[in-house]
């Protein structure tokens, strides 16, 4: 299996002067003398021409031989090569690909819509000249075949009834689902010689068709969660409260009106609403 070969071909700026003393000099004899011997001159000098190449900086040329490899130029400049040689450009510039929305489901079945921005470049040309028959589109379809795998992996959230609460998820889990991206996308480039220079998930949703149930889901969880940091702390205040009158002997309550203090101080601290105290002009019985 052959591999990259970076050549360094014949200096362009001096095969351009042999081009202009060939022709000019073929075309001022064969006005001067008439001699026909200013034709070999002439057809050397239009056999020369075609083999002057430019490479920008970031870019390369692959060069083919009656279809056989002979190398590849990476470094920017001015070249002459062979006429006959097959001149393939391959960009080595870093590209960003932002891929469609896919319509896939989550690790428990739910259909999510995820999208993922990727950042590459070519880093061997043979491989991506030789290895796959388009990179570009080789990029873009193997991407999409690794965001479904991903997809399939994580769950999309938490749900600590589910026993998933411990789990990376797709929101969540920012870095370490990209660091998945990235090594699955990477595995599936490098036999067209693709880098992968980062991934990440660029768009991240519920599919329309069960957005609305899972925004209440969450809704529901979270005010689940809230009410449970309320009881905590109510229940705290509470002992709190029962212990300071008991320490500074402010009244003596027996087990009945402890109850009752006990429930009205909840009924206070984990209402969602104001309370509206009342005052009793009576005694404590009535």
């Amino acid at each position: 299996m052959e591999k990259e070969k970076i050549i360094t071909p014949a200096n362009g700026y001096f095969m351009l002067l042999i081009f202009f003393v060939l022709f000019l000099g073929s075309i001022i004899g064969f006005i001067n003398t008439k001699s026909t011997i200013f034709i070999i001159p002439l057809f050397i000098s239009i056999l020369i021409a075609p083999g002057f190449i430019m490479v920008q900086p970031n870019n390369s040329r692959v060069l083919l031989l009656f279809g056989k490899y002979v190398g590849s130029i990476n470094k920017n400049g001015f070249y002459w090569v062979i006429p006959f040689f097959t001149k393939k450009k391959i960009s080595l510039r870093a590209s960003n690909f932002d891929s469609e929305r896919l319509k896939v489901n989550d690790k428990l079945g739910n259909p999510i819509m995820i999208s993922t921005i990727l950042v590459w470049r070519v880093k061997d040309t043979y491989k991506a000249a030789f290895d796959v028959d388009n990179y570009e589109n080789f990029v873009r379809v193997q991407t999409d075949a690794a965001v479904r795998k991903l997809a399939s992996m994580y769950p999309y959230d938490n749900f600590a009834d589910e026993g998933y609460a411990e789990d990376i998820t797709l929101r969540s889990s920012v870095n370490e689902v990209s660091e998945a991206l990235e090594k699955e996308i990477h595995e599936r480039l490098s036999i067209a010689g693709i880098e992968v220079l980062e991934a990440r998930i660029g768009y991240l949703a519920y599919a329309q068709e069960i957005a609305n149930a899972m925004l209440k889901r969450q809704q529901a969880t979270a005010i689940v969660s809230a009410r449970h940091k309320i009881v905590e702390g109510a229940v705290s205040m509470v002992e709190m409260a029962l212990e300071e009158l008991s320490k500074k002997d402010i009244v003596n309550l027996d087990e009945e009106r402890k109850a009752a203090m006990v429930s009205n101080l909840m009924v206070i601290l984990c209402g969602d609403k104001d309370a509206s105290p009342v005052l009793n002009t009576g005694t404590l019985n009535h």
